[in-house]
């Protein structure tokens, strides 16, 4: 993946996920570009742990993907977060905390599709 990040011109700041999801921080510096960078990192990754792993009904990422800015006085942070993910979600699951933050950035969202 941070390979995928520097063929985007991109930073690859911090990554951690679980077996549910993953977290990537990244800088980029042409935003424009934000779909085709997240695009490729998902058909890269899913080839990858398609060939490298055994997954009896094959390896794919849900359809859709969350994208949060973040302030550079909060990228320090942000990394500790990633980085104590397994922490976090002992108390509430991914799916909990990603509609808590929509909701407490007044996000409008759709439960039926929200997660795919």
């Amino acid at each position: 993946m941070g390979a995928i990040a520097k063929d985007h011109k991109a930073k690859l700041l911090e990554i951690g996920g679980m077996p549910d999801h993953i977290h990537l921080l990244i800088e980029m510096s042409n935003p424009d570009k934000f779909s085709h960078f997240v695009r490729d990192i998902k058909a890269s990754s899913s080839l990858w742990i398609n060939k490298n792993f055994l997954c009896l009904d094959g390896f794919a990422w849900q359809e859709g993907y969350g994208s949060f800015s973040v302030s550079y006085s909060s990228v320090e942070s942000v990394q500790k977060y990633i980085q104590n993910q397994e922490h976090y979600h002992k108390t509430m699951s991914f799916e909990e905390e990603y509609i808590k933050y929509l909701q407490l950035h007044g996000l409008k969202y759709d439960e039926r599709f929200v997660l795919g």
